[in-house]
């Protein structure tokens, strides 16, 4: 669905994209991440016709979009993160609006506008202005208005900033149902769950270049630091553990203050099944480790975010007025 070779993308002395390859297949939800001017937005920008790159090639569902931008234009929908309803129609004269910049017959419109309100449980809300609409509300409307188009790619930048939980979560599911209707989906986001949540795969730029490359799985893989974090009840139990598994006193695996063992995995079951079964829990009094409680770290997409980019993750609260805070599963 979207093929890039070599994008670049300058504004002055400033490389935004500097030979940027990425393949999306068709059906799948693609996740770009990166540090705030990492190039996610330019990147989404050029892909839907909005500027134009300074080098390299793309294509959209085998158009190019520098040389065909009317083709691209057809088959793409592009929801941003800022609202673009329009705040003095209704939610249905919205629809009905872009039903008309479409071409479909009043008739075609109409049922359409009350498909999309149904579908995205907005029936109760249709004579109602956008001004009076909940954030989660507001951004299931943007989305509705988008697949009027019935688009064959839908680009969502930062599509639920702003929303609280239970809006986060409906609009995942509205995400994945567009999936399985056959849409592909380019996602943006600060939200590191979020693309854990929906992605199929993930890229992550940085400094405008393409750092890594793969499923969320795929990703967690290559970092280390995954373990099993065992808690004892006494001392003995402790020392017993350690001395089967080879953990030595001193060492930052062990901590006898709170009597705890860390020992490295990559997370699997079998992994977790050969440590447990080393301890020997049906041996004889004397070498039993019994009531040991089991919690298995592996490293997440915040572990893998500051790993290949060095940066911490942080959620911009510049909006309040504030310095950014620190903040884990964010990142602009």
């Amino acid at each position: 669905m979207i093929e890039t070779q070599g994008l670049r993308k300058a504004f002055g002395k400033q490389v935004v994209l500097d030979g940027l390859d990425l393949t999306v297949a068709e059906g799948m939800i693609f996740a770009l991440l990166g540090p705030n001017g990492a190039g996610k937005t330019t990147t989404v920008q050029i892909l839907s016709t909005l500027i134009r790159a300074d080098g390299g090639t793309a294509r959209v569902a085998g158009y190019d979009v520098a040389r065909q931008p009317d083709a691209v234009r057809k088959v793409i929908g592009v929801t941003g993160q800022f609202s673009a309803v329009d705040n003095m129609l209704t939610g249905e004269e919205n629809l009905l609006l872009m039903a008309d910049l479409h071409h479909l017959s009043r008739r075609e419109g109409r049922k359409l506008a009350a498909d999309l309100l149904d579908r995205f449980e907005l029936t109760d809300a249709a004579k109602k202005t956008p001004v009076q609409y909940s954030g989660g509300m507001r951004r299931r409307l943007d989305l509705a208005m988008t697949l009027v188009g019935n688009p064959r790619l839908i680009f969502l930048d930062e599509p639920t900033t702003g929303l609280d939980p239970r809006s986060r979560q409906t609009m995942w599911q509205i995400i994945r149902d567009l999936v399985a209707r056959g849409v592909t989906i380019f996602l943006t986001t600060q939200y590191l769950d979020e693309a854990d949540q929906l992605a199929h795969r993930i890229a992550v730029l940085d400094q405008g270049k393409l750092v890594a490359e793969g499923t969320p799985d795929d990703l967690k893989r290559r970092i280390p630091g995954g373990h099993v974090r065992l808690q004892f009840a006494d001392e003995r139990s402790l020392g017993l553990a350690a001395s089967t598994l080879g953990v030595g006193a001193g060492t930052g695996a062990r901590d006898d203050e709170a009597l705890t063992l860390r020992v490295p995995t990559d997370g699997s079951v079998q992994s977790v099944k050969a440590i447990l079964d080393r301890l020997d829990y049906g041996a004889s009094a004397d070498t039993a480790v019994e009531d040991a409680g089991v919690t298995v770290h592996i490293p997440d997409l915040d572990d893998v975010f500051f790993a290949l980019t060095g940066h911490i993750n942080m959620q911009n609260d510049t909006q309040n007025g504030s310095q950014p805070a620190k903040q884990k599963g964010a990142v602009r």
